[in-house]
């Protein structure tokens, strides 16, 4: 019975970073496959309408690549991409064939995928808000579907949330994890200023509302909040497995003494 009951009940192996579910059913590896095609789908959606021509001011001067929703966009099917193939690779090699893979899904989630799309979804939200025409102009409603732009600017949120709640991640240092967003923000930011100066143009309403300080004051509000996000994110990673982490050192001290 109790053998039964190991075996059924629903536990994390984190060195295999697998879910197992009862009759011994690897399904965490399935996990990352609906969230890579459903953001795919919206990314593909999005780039068919670029070729819409009431769009081509929008996208002059940098295309949609100009966009952070867009990079963003690309920036999830990535991450999933390698949490997919890191799950693969672990069901049919050793952990230590895969430690790279391993190591470089928690650098991309923790300092990347989840403090933009956090970003993402915060900042468009609160311009939205309080004034839709400095971030997402009423005339694009005819061209995008509202759930479309839930698909771009909400979702976001939930599914990153949903990998913290069911997987742990292994936060770098502070100092390697800030310094990889540092330079991820700064290169955006010079990005913004440098189609500027090319092209007196600015990639969102909002930049040509504001004065050089009012603008310094933005970019430099922009950048602690997705520092302070960054850090929101290790806490709640902390919080909700710490202790898995801290089981797992017993259970190794306790094989370490049995040996």
């Amino acid at each position: 019975p109790a053998e039964g009951f190991q075996r059924d009940r629903l536990y994390w192996r984190h060195s295999g970073s697998l879910v197992r579910a009862s009759h011994g059913e690897d399904f965490y590896v399935h996990i990352p496959l609906p969230c890579f095609e459903l953001v795919y789908v919206f990314l593909s959606y999005y780039i068919s309408q670029t070729r819409n021509p009431q769009i081509s001011t929008i996208l002059a001067n940098g295309g949609q690549w100009k966009y952070l929703t867009f990079l963003n966009l690309v920036l999830q099917p990535i991450f999933y991409g390698v949490a997919f193939l890191e799950d693969v690779l672990k069901r049919i090699k050793e952990k230590k064939d895969v430690k790279f893979i391993t190591a470089f899904r928690y650098l991309l989630f923790t300092t990347l995928a989840f403090p933009v799309s956090a970003f993402v979804f915060l900042l468009f939200w609160i311009l939205f808000l309080y004034n839709r025409e400095l971030i997402y102009p009423k005339f694009l409603d005819v061209i995008f579907p509202a759930w479309l732009n839930h698909a771009m600017h909400t979702s976001i949120l939930p599914i990153s949330l949903a990998e913290v709640i069911l997987r742990p991640h292994r936060y770098p240092s502070k100092k390697t994890g800030l310094t990889v967003l540092t330079v991820a923000s700064f290169a955006y930011m010079g990005r913004v200023l440098w189609i500027y100066s090319e092209t007196g143009t600015w990639v969102y309403p909002v930049f040509a509302k504001l004065s050089p300080v009012g603008l310094a004051a933005f970019f430099s509000l922009s950048y602690i909040l997705i520092i302070g996000i960054y850090l929101l994110g290790e806490k709640l990673n902390h919080w909700k497995w710490a202790a898995h982490y801290g089981n797992m050192v017993r259970d190794k001290f306790c094989r370490l003494r049995e040996a």
